[in-house]
């Protein structure tokens, strides 16, 4: 009788299978011992081996970085210097691609709106990408107002919109600040830290611009409490 059982039990799911045409699909998921979790990752592989691939356009093209004329020299790079303020933003792009977004904005200035907004909610931000990437541009010169310095750094911010599977760019610019002297028991604040994230403006466009803080599509949402 169990013998008898389990053929009864066996036999609708493969009629099923047959039916919409899983038979070997099923079979062999069967045999392989392979779970949903498996099946599922396989179907999503395919599906992104068909997708348009994400070629951002290059610098000094529309929609592409500005081009440097005089890279920084190798070795040249100090933590208070602009370059390093671009490996802040190098930092922070990375840590969006690797899905780390409470590590991410770790690097906003969190007395800031954005640096102080629940986690949950800045994580809410990137909702709907399903990749980020990004190419770091040349670091404006440093320059000092109020006690503070400040570097502005473009940025080419690409990846895959997650309903849709598409590809998107767009450029932007990151505003770091820091205490230009900080006390050494304040030393965090001569640290360069995110003030901003708004539309690129090009160098002659800069004078009169409205400061922009929006960083994705999920904009404005509340702050901690």
């Amino acid at each position: 009788m169990r013998t008898l059982t389990k053929t009864v039990f066996l036999l609708p799911l493969l009629l099923v299978a047959a039916c919409d045409g899983r038979e070997e699909s099923a079979i062999d998921n069967l045999a392989n011992g392979a779970n949903a979790a498996q099946v599922d990752n396989n179907v999503r592989a395919e599906a992104m081996a068909v997708m348009e691939p994400l070629n951002p356009p290059e610098p000094g093209t529309p929609g592409g970085l500005p081009v440097d004329p005089e890279p920084i020299a190798e070795g040249s790079i100090t933590p208070d210097s602009a370059q390093g303020a671009a490996q802040v933003v190098q930092g922070y792009y990375g840590l969006l691609e690797e899905k780390r977004f409470v590590d991410a904005q770790d690097l906003w200035d969190q007395a800031g709106s954005i640096g102080s907004q629940d986690d949950a909610h800045f994580t809410a931000r990137f909702r709907g990408f399903s990749e980020i990437h990004a190419n770091i541009g040349a670091p404006s010169e440093p320059t000092e107002a109020e006690g503070a310095m400040q570097v502005t750094v473009p940025v080419q911010v690409y990846g895959r919109i997650a309903a849709t599977g598409k590809p998107w760019h767009t450029l932007r610019q990151v505003v770091l600040r820091r205490v230009a002297d900080a006390p050494d028991d304040k030393a965090e604040q001569r640290r360069w830290h995110i003030d901003s994230i708004g539309a690129y403006v090009a160098p002659a466009e800069t004078e009169g611009a409205e400061p922009a803080h929006a960083i994705s599509m999920t904009d404005g949402m509340a702050k901690k409490q």
